[in-house]
């Protein structure tokens, strides 16, 4: 395989080698059976009734899942302007997010995107404007919905029971800090992409020089140069392309946080159905999943099975609270490490298989 990728694709394969699942299994299975050592309580675990309301609560979370896949698949299908097949769509979105699944979750799986969306024949500006204006989409959706319902709940929806904003302590601190961070970087991009674009491409060219950075500064040089194109290119769109791209997005993003009250909901009898408390349940689902973007364990792991008892500790009972995590988990994390095993390999081998095609072609008879 080394023959035929440079040192960096390479590097860049090595980080979604399928053995990669291994380490988040782990590490999100070993704090799940720490904690229900430490929490087992056979009276409160019996109080789960296996009924008919139970599977289809849990089935109608795995068709929320099903649902936000393919709200990503014709996000990515727009943004490739429809170079890419339903099909096509849907295999990637499954690489994105096994990247993601294996990597911490404060790098991401971008630099994975930008790899295979080239090796699908996209121009460097296209692959570029795919990954930016899609980073700009999810942070303006986090921008516009953590504000509001902060608003509207109030402090509870980061803390269960909290009634001011001291009551939050390091909650409060650690939300605040990831919204000013989400707000710097999503304005910059804004600001480089749809205003400035020299200005954002002298900006992540200085960036590339910075030696902490240095592991990034090809990547980073790349995008810069073509930043002015994207930023053409994208600008010149129409109304109905970016409803498309802002709906797809939206539509990924609520229903992922949704599919988490359908798995309480068919666990906890004791949950309320109004719209308030499933509201504050859905903000419970925001919140958590904007503090867990800077750990360093791949896809969360570990730290979100540990954070999940603590938020939603007034709505469901502490010896119940590991098991929804782990339901929650088997739904909506795991399957894309075990699907992306199958389809990654087969992926590779198929680039693997042009890239030998194409060089024959290139060899010219004497």
């Amino acid at each position: 395989m080394a023959k035929n990728f440079t040192n960096q694709e390479q590097e860049i394969l090595n980080s979604i080698k399928v053995d990669r699942i291994i380490l988040p299994i782990l590490i999100g299975l070993g704090v799940v059976v720490f904690l229900i050592w430490k929490q087992w309580d056979t009276e409160v675990i019996a109080q789960i009734d296996w009924k008919s309301s139970t599977i289809t609560w849990l089935s109608l979370a795995i068709l929320l899942y099903v649902i936000r896949h393919m709200f990503y698949a014709w996000r990515l299908r727009v943004l490739s302007d429809k170079l890419f097949s339903w099909w096509k769509s849907i295999e990637l979105v499954f690489i994105w997010e096994f990247s993601s699944a294996v990597s911490p979750t404060s790098i991401g799986g971008s630099a994975v995107a930008l790899f295979f969306l080239a090796q699908e024949k996209l121009s460097a500006a296209k692959t570029v404007s795919v990954i930016i204006y899609t980073m700009i989409v999810d942070t303006i959706f986090f921008l516009l919905t953590l504000p509001l319902l902060f608003y509207f709940l109030g402090p509870q929806v980061l803390r269960p029971n909290a009634q001011t904003y001291g009551d939050l302590q390091g909650y409060g601190f650690s939300f605040w800090a990831v919204i000013l961070f989400m707000s710097l970087y999503g304005f910059a991009f804004f600001y480089g992409i749809f205003v400035k674009p020299q200005w954002l491409k002298r900006i992540l060219l200085w960036l590339s020089t910075r030696k902490v950075l240095k592991r990034f500064s090809k990547g980073l040089r790349n995008i810069a140069l073509d930043v002015v194109t994207t930023s053409k290119e994208i600008s010149k769109k129409p109304l109905s392309y970016h409803l498309q791209v802002f709906s797809s997005s939206f539509g990924a993003w609520i229903t992922r946080f949704f599919a988490i009250n359908c798995i309480i909901i068919g666990l906890v009898n004791t949950v309320p159905l109004d719209f308030w408390n499933q509201l504050l349940l859905y903000g419970r689902g925001e919140a958590m999943h904007t503090l867990v973007q800077f750990s360093p364990t791949p896809g969360g792991a570990g730290v979100t099975e540990l954070l999940f008892e603590g938020f939603y500790s007034d709505f469901i009972p502490g010896g119940i609270a590991i098991i929804v995590a782990l339901i929650w988990r088997l739904i909506t994390y795991y399957p894309y490490l075990i699907i992306g095993t199958v389809i990654i390999p087969n992926w590779i081998r198929k680039i693997l298989n042009r890239r030998r095609k194409e060089s024959t072609l290139d060899i010219k008879p004497n």
